[in-house]
């Protein structure tokens, strides 16, 4: 069984008279990882503040484990062009040392940029880096919004993969924000589909049928099936295949159930 990491009970909240997310019920558990979906303006920016603590809704509750640390991976990360920051430097930010920051690195695939400049390493590359960051942490559960944003469909099987391997490593939960609903669907355990209230939740393939889904999403999960990536070879941090290393091996995502242990506010 799972252990329950943080429980939104009842969770809403409004702006400016404007309901934006109603009776929101999400349990987030250690060794899961959970995936949000839904169109723009579903509200699941406001959902993943809410999961941080940075917000406060006006109804329900947020409950958690004692002493829980999150580790949250930002959308994207804008730097100044004429700020002369290495990613060495950059992790040294979060408060870790060279051998943190070169582990961390390391788990993520990118060890080899560490004395780059950050603004001049790719797309993939720089996802790693924002992932290696909250791995600082050493967090119970990571939040990661929109992960493979700015990555190519290749990198973003790879990315999908790695936060796979994380979770199976090191036995956190994950939140991951996505707009993939075609590649996501193998990446994850358990999907929420939000528009404003939960739609529908579930098991990937149960969501994909569901009639909730199928409304908001129209024909597109008709026409991009369930992908289920076969790694029986090696990617580069920009997902290319790596020549030659092509073996017999596919990887395997166990099954999650659902736990509910008691949480404090």
């Amino acid at each position: 069984m799972n252990t329950q990491l943080l429980q939104l009970i009842g969770t809403g909240i409004s702006f400016q008279g404007r309901t934006v997310l109603d009776q929101i019920n999400l349990t987030l558990s250690r060794g899961e990882i959970t995936t949000l979906i839904g169109p723009n303006g579903a509200g699941k920016t406001t959902l993943v503040r809410i999961v941080l603590g940075l917000l406060k809704p006006d109804t329900g509750q947020r409950q958690m484990i004692p002493d829980i640390t999150i580790g949250y991976m930002p959308q994207k990360l804008h730097v100044e062009p004429t700020m002369p920051l290495s990613v060495g430097r950059f992790l040294e930010l979060a408060g870790a040392n060279k051998q943190a920051i070169c582990a961390a690195l390391t788990k993520t695939g990118a060890p080899h940029v560490i004395n780059n400049s950050l603004k001049n390493i790719s797309g993939g590359e720089m996802q790693r880096v924002l992932l290696a960051r909250a791995l600082l942490r050493k967090p119970d559960l990571l939040v990661l919004d929109e992960p493979v944003q700015g990555v190519d469909v290749n990198g973003q099987k790879e990315l999908y993969h790695l936060i796979g391997q994380l979770r199976n490593d090191t036995g956190c939960g994950v939140l991951m924000v996505s707009h993939d609903l075609h590649l996501v669907m193998a990446a994850t355990d358990w999907v929420v589909c939000l528009n404003s209230h939960i739609c529908c939740s579930g098991h990937p393939r149960q969501v994909s049928r569901h009639p909730a889904y199928l409304k908001l999403f129209g024909g597109e999960s008709e026409e991009l099936a369930v992908y289920s990536h076969q790694h029986d070879h090696q990617h580069n941090t920009d997902g290319g295949i790596t020549p030659d290393t092509v073996t017999d091996s596919s990887a395997t995502t166990p099954s999650r159930t659902r736990s509910h242990a008691g949480l404090s506010a």
